[in-house]
């Protein structure tokens, strides 16, 4: 057993350990996206804050239109790493055309560099789930 075995932290061994992702994490993602969406953030800074009501809504249809995009993509077959990547960039675009959309007219495809931030939630939940299922199951 090597030292990373040891600490729990050993990488995933099938695509099955990583895609799809269980229903725990997908539940973080949408929480992470509820908070993103109505607290202050840079995003909110930008495009305002929502109340909560409607930013669970928005939330849970990003996430579910992430999930089925990076399900339905081309990489399906590949390694799950790259289909979590695809899932979260598709919840990093259609958070972003979400809160363009709320925005209103003001808002245009210019305003790109704000997508990061989406990204940011999306790649950190995913990647705190993903160790804290690594860690339980040792």
């Amino acid at each position: 057993m090597t030292d990373k075995e040891d600490n729990g932290l050993s990488e995933p061994s099938t695509m099955a350990d990583i895609w799809p992702p269980t229903q725990r994490t997908r539940d973080a993602v949408i929480n992470r996206l509820i908070e993103t969406l109505t607290t202050p953030s840079v995003l909110a800074k930008r495009y305002g804050t929502m109340p909560a009501d409607e930013a669970s809504a928005t939330a849970r249809l990003v996430e579910e239109e992430a999930y089925a995009a990076a399900g339905g993509s081309p990489n399906a077959d590949d390694e799950g790493i790259e289909i979590l990547q695809v899932y979260s960039r598709e919840i990093s675009k259609r958070m972003l055309e979400a809160v363009k959309t709320r925005a209103g007219s003001g808002s245009t495809a210019d305003d790109a560099p704000q997508s990061p931030v989406a990204a940011s939630v999306a790649a950190s939940t995913i990647s705190e789930e993903i160790s804290s299922v690594k860690t339980e199951s040792v």
